[in-house]
């Protein structure tokens, strides 16, 4: 792979970080119980944001560098 197009590489995981993240948002959905767990639903969203959305987030800033530093 071209040094000018490993942005793309970046992009495509940030794109799978995101895919990632709704999946298992939507999993832990069907599986969570009020009476079971203590913690409020939006807890478990913010955890699996930490997981998933904070790397896609330095993942995506990185692209943009790159793609500035090799096609700019």
């Amino acid at each position: 792979m071209d040094r000018k197009n490993i942005y793309k590489l970046f992009y495509g995981a940030v794109l799978l970080l995101v895919i990632g993240f709704c999946v298992r948002v939507g999993a832990d959905f069907y599986e969570y119980n009020e009476m079971t767990y203590s913690a409020p639903f939006y807890v478990f969203v913010i955890v699996r944001g930490l997981e998933f959305l904070l790397p896609g987030l330095l993942l995506f800033l990185a692209a943009r560098v790159v793609k500035k530093k090799f096609n700019g």
